[in-house]
């Protein structure tokens, strides 16, 4: 990987984002001293003549494509125009001046919720299209499964190789912590670090922790998507996950455990809690690419608390919609 990285000119699209940051360090690794990371503040990617202003300003040779808007559960039921308009946009805009400016391939982040509800479990690449995503998040994860019939339609017609890579629940450093956008485990972290830190004597949880998640460190994604941009030269869609579930109430016991916290769970079932299952079949990512995810969950659930413990000054507690995309 190393020699395929390291004189390669890199942008990143979210690169200041939760899973950017780790896509940036890998390739930071990996010797790879050309990485422009893509910011709102400079180019917004849902107008037009700033996503070709900001590929004349930085010729590349490979995208990596995290860029987006997300959120949690409530996030998604609250802005659903948001979440479509500006997850396709991005999507759209980027992927096309990649192909125009002459990039050599482009590596997105897809989304696991874009599956069809009722898809079997565990989820295949060839289930994807088989039926409507769960419908909370549907106008997000719809705008991203956009991204997989952008690459089969520009490679069929140029040749040009987009790789979407569908990561599963992702965690980590980084992360959004903000408990109106965040995700289940983020929003777990800060909500027993900040029970155990003020004595209480109880925490509530939304639903009632039954559903299960296929939950992967993000420091592993990044990996597998490295891999996927050196190993594909062709439209490619490919899980990247942990193949296995843990049920939301067995994160909420490790964490409880992991942070010390002695108090309640308290589990709020007039809350929504989204999907009932989902896990992913990563044997496609593991014959292509060698894949496998590294990071036990738990050993995963102790380096997010304890980075959020040590960060929490500065990490993103509270954003508002209209910021949450500054950096992703």
């Amino acid at each position: 990987m190393n020699s395929f990285w390291k004189e390669k000119r890199v942008l990143v699209t979210g690169g200041g984002g939760f899973l950017g940051s780790h896509v940036v360090e890998k390739l930071q690794e990996t010797g790879c001293s050309k990485v422009f990371v893509v910011r709102r503040r400079e180019y917004d990617l849902t107008r037009e003549d700033e996503v070709s202003r900001m590929f004349h300003e930085h010729p590349t040779d490979i995208v990596m494509h995290l860029a987006g808007l997300v959120g949690g559960i409530g996030a998604n039921k609250s802005w659903p125009a948001d979440f479509f308009y500006q997850n396709l946009m991005m999507g759209v805009l980027t992927v096309h001046h990649a192909w125009k400016n002459g990039v050599q391939k482009v590596v997105c982040a897809g989304a696991g919720c874009g599956y069809p509800e009722g898809a079997p479990i565990p989820l295949k690449e060839e289930s994807f299209w088989d039926g409507f995503p769960q419908p909370d998040s549907a106008p997000y994860s719809l705008a991203k499964r956009m991204l997989h019939i952008q690459s089969l339609a520009y490679w069929k017609q140029y040749e040009f190789p987009i790789i979407v890579a569908i990561p599963g629940n992702i965690y980590g450093p980084y992360d959004n912590f903000d408990l109106d956008n965040a995700h289940v485990i983020p929003a777990l972290v800060r909500k027993f670090v900040e029970a155990t830190d003020e004595g209480r004597c109880y925490v509530e949880l939304w639903g009632t922790g039954r559903p299960t998640r296929d939950f992967v460190y993000a420091g592993d994604v990044a990996e597998g998507m490295l891999r996927a941009g050196e190993i594909y030269d062709e439209a490619a869609l490919v899980n990247l996950s942990s193949g296995s579930e843990c049920s939301i109430r067995k994160v909420a016991e490790m964490l409880s455990e992991i942070v010390g916290f002695k108090g309640e769970i308290r589990w709020n079932i007039n809350q929504p809690e989204g999907q009932s299952r989902r896990m992913f079949n990563v044997g496609k990512a593991e014959r292509d690419l060698g894949y496998r995810a590294r990071t036990d969950l738990r050993e995963g659930l102790r380096l997010i608390a304890e980075w959020y413990w040590e960060n929490r000054a500065d990490a993103r507690n509270t954003l508002a919609l209209t910021a949450s995309a500054k950096d992703q």
